[in-house]
């Protein structure tokens, strides 16, 4: 290994042992402060700030919730390194807040994601279901330049879904994915020892070849959770089994052709959505706002972390294996995460 390499692996290490010391000091100082800064930058009663986008009546007010990136609930670590994108527990909290505010009266769901984990795409589909029984909140969806399997899988409950003309959506299906290096590895001498309990504990290891039996394990899985996804565009959709199956088969479709298909209502950018959220539900004079997610020094430290280190290559694939799963996983996902 060369010397660049061992600085890499060190600087990784550090930044790791640093975002440990400092997530344990600001869990214990957070206590002490919480209440002096929600003072200072003014937050809802759940802790979340709020950004009016188009001022009006607070009384009766949309939401604009936005799902930009991959679905996935990374944890801490992630955020530590520096990525600005899709916050699960953050959005969660959103949807929770949303079913409590009496004032908000409709939601505009904003969609630019290739999709995520199946469990984390269910979590909000679930949640979004359960405060249009309970509140009788609509909810509009704009797509973004992307809303594709698991993105769409979350659209599905909506009123109604709104498209670009060329948005990138469908990719309806599941998809699970490992690495085999077994034959590279032998060809340098590596050798795997494993010590197993049965003969499935290893399964999608990527040291052998898959068999038979276990593909066929994985594939009964895999097609339980299509046939879920199939279920929630069916009755989100009012579409029968025959007609989502005819375009669920992984395909991507552009905005036209999402129309054409019935997984879409019409065209319109997210302002034209909420515009039509508020014509439809007559609140011409209702207050426009979304949710900011006030993470703090944490957050500012993370920004200052990278442009310490930089964002050469060999970094990012060291942050990226430091912060994200190994395990493979079902995915609503289109492309690669």
């Amino acid at each position: 290994m060369n010397t660049k390499r061992w600085i890499a692996l060190v600087v990784a290490a550090a930044v790791l042992g640093i975002s440990l010391v400092i997530n344990s000091a600001f869990a214990f100082l957070q206590g002490g402060f919480s209440e002096s800064v929600e003072e200072l930058i003014g937050t809802t009663q759940t802790g979340l700030s709020e950004t009016v986008v188009e001022d009006g009546d607070f009384n009766s007010r949309v939401a604009v919730l936005n799902v930009d990136g991959v679905i996935q609930d990374t944890g801490d670590a992630a955020s530590f390194f520096g990525t600005t994108g899709y916050n699960h527990s953050f959005f969660m909290e959103q949807l929770e807040n949303i079913k409590e505010d009496g004032s908000v009266k409709a939601v505009v769901l904003a969609v630019n994601s290739p999709g995520g984990g199946v469990v984390e795409s269910a979590e909000i589909y679930d949640k979004i279901t359960e405060i249009q029984e309970e509140t009788g909140i609509p909810f509009y969806v704009s797509m973004g330049a992307i809303a594709a399997s698991g993105g769409y899988y979350i659209a599905a409950p909506a009123e109604k879904i709104f498209v670009n003309e060329e948005t990138l959506t469908g990719s309806i299906g599941v998809i699970m994915q490992s690495v085999n290096y077994g034959e590279l590895a032998e060809r340098y001498g590596v050798d795997f020892v494993t010590i197993k309990s049965g003969p499935y504990k290893d399964i999608m290891s990527p040291t052998r070849d898959m068999t038979e039996d276990e593909r066929a394990l994985l594939q009964e899985m895999l097609d339980d959770s299509y046939e879920s996804f199939v279920d929630v565009i069916e009755e989100g959709r009012g579409m029968t089994e025959e007609e989502v199956k005819a375009v669920a088969d992984g395909r991507i479709m552009n905005g036209r052709q999402a129309v054409e298909a019935n997984l879409a209502d019409g065209f319109g950018y997210e302002e034209d959505v909420i515009e039509q959220i508020k014509t439809d539900f007559d609140l011409g004079n209702a207050q426009v706002f979304q949710y900011g997610n006030d993470q703090g020094w944490g957050s500012l430290l993370s920004m200052k972390v990278n442009s310490f280190f930089g964002n050469d290559l060999e970094t990012q694939m060291i942050s990226k294996l430091l912060t994200e799963f190994s395990s493979p996983r079902m995915m609503y996902l289109y492309g690669d995460k």
